[in-house]
């Protein structure tokens, strides 16, 4: 006899989120139920969640609180829901998402279907090219201060489902569980770390900027990025306009603008010399500022452009450290290139898409890691020089065993390497 609910919800969905939830990895919730533990009874546990989601008997659990470090310093809270929760979101998600998708517009990057940060740094370079102000804001504290009310009104636009818009109210509301097992009751905010998370956030943000942008500020370029923005604007008058009044428009939505990271700047280059404080913004890992540059015929000038921030070379070399490959004496040079390789190269993709080689010095700090490393290794411990050499020697033989290596970035005596 087929079973009936009151809500239809495709069994399909959930097998489709399961295989996306299983593909993103992620740690356990709460329960301290992995990934693999839920699939050893898979067809058990599915069917209990769709059951249950189907009856609109089911609850998510409390989302396990964890602060990590900001790059700009102190901490934030990420919530991790169990796995049962994120497959429980991705189902809402998968159902959800194609009704948004279709409204957002063209310059939202975050977070959506074949968009990427990338695109959106290349998008700002050219526009810097053609506007000499930018607006750059940030948004403070987005996903801990997104008003419930607003955003669930938003959200019965593009839905029917008293399902989606039923769940989507529990998980806002779920609390957040500390270690100790304290909970902290949530009445504002979407978590960040959830699976449905991120479509919430662009979904109010949609109607709280970029609808407001398209429609009161038609000539004005802009891009964002989940909380990160940029404006293009013709005058230093018009960026101090723009600024006071997405203050009001944020402010009129619960939200507040980060002033110590809001900041208007003028995009000085060779065609560009007046005097402003502000030369230079930080934009998804990269710095836009006056650099020197070469056109197709040979001639040198400066030009207004993007290349790797000092503060995600920093994160890097931080990373790097953490490995601490000089202790892994245990293991080949092949072994070490396996690990960490994967990483390597995502750097290089992402920072070496422009002005590459402001990203080489990092590369090079990964050379004098694995200097610790052969001195460590083959007894050198007094002889840098010779640790070097040895190590150069490889590079030279075999230059695709480290991803860096493969852009020429090789140790060698006169490379300038020091330890450090």
């Amino acid at each position: 006899m087929q079973e009936t609910k009151p809500f239809n919800i495709s069994k399909q969905a959930f097998v489709k989120a399961f295989e996306l939830v299983k593909a993103n990895r992620g740690t356990y919730g709460i329960d301290n139920i992995t990934i693999e533990m839920f699939e050893a009874d898979y067809k058990n546990n599915m069917y209990k969640l769709w059951n249950r989601m189907s009856s609109g008997t089911y609850f998510p659990k409390p989302v396990k609180a964890v602060d990590i470090p900001k790059k700009s310093g102190g901490t934030r809270t990420l919530g991790i829901p169990t796995v049962e929760d994120r497959i429980a979101q991705m189902v809402v998600k998968l159902y959800f998402e194609p009704n948004v998708e279709k409204i957002f517009y063209e310059n939202s990057y975050g977070y959506r279907p074949n968009k990427s940060a990338i695109q959106a740094v290349g998008v700002t370079r050219e526009r810097c090219w053609r506007r000499d102000w930018v607006l750059e804001f940030d948004i403070k504290g987005l996903f801990d201060n997104i008003r419930h009310d607003y955003l669930m009104e938003m959200v019965a636009r593009h839905t029917k489902d008293e399902w989606i818009k039923l769940y989507i109210q529990r998980w806002l509301t779920t609390p957040f569980q500390k270690e100790d097992g304290t909970k902290i009751e949530r009445r504002s905010g979407t978590p960040q770390g959830g699976v449905i998370s991120p479509v919430l956030a662009n979904l109010f943000l949609h109607y709280t900027f970029d609808e407001y942008m398209t429609k009161q500020f038609p000539n004005i370029p802009w891009v964002r990025y989940a909380d990160d923005g940029v404006t293009h604007c013709v005058s230093l008058k018009q960026a101090q306009y723009l600024l006071k009044k997405l203050e009001e428009r944020f402010q009129l939505l619960g939200l507040e603008l980060n002033l110590e990271k809001t900041k208007i700047v003028y995009c000085k280059d060779d065609d560009r010399k007046e005097e402003y404080p502000n030369v230079s913004f930080d934009f998804l890992g990269y710095t836009f500022r006056a650099r020197g540059s070469k056109n197709k015929y040979g001639k040198y000038f400066v030009n207004f452009l993007p290349a790797i921030s000092d503060k995600a070379k920093k994160a890097i070399r931080k990373e790097v450290r953490s490995w601490k490959i000089q202790f892994k004496v245990d293991k080949s040079l092949e072994d070490i290139a396996n690990m960490f390789n994967k990483k390597i190269q995502g750097w290089i993709n992402y920072y070496g898409h422009f002005y590459k080689s402001e990203m080489y010095d990092v590369l090079r700090y990964i050379n004098r890691r694995l200097i610790y490393w052969v001195r460590r290794k083959y007894k050198r411990r007094n002889s840098n020089r010779r640790a070097e050499r040895w190590l150069g020697g490889v590079a030279r033989r075999d230059t695709r065993l480290f991803a860096h290596w493969k852009l020429g970035i090789l140790p060698a005596i006169n490379d300038g390497s020091r330890m450090s």
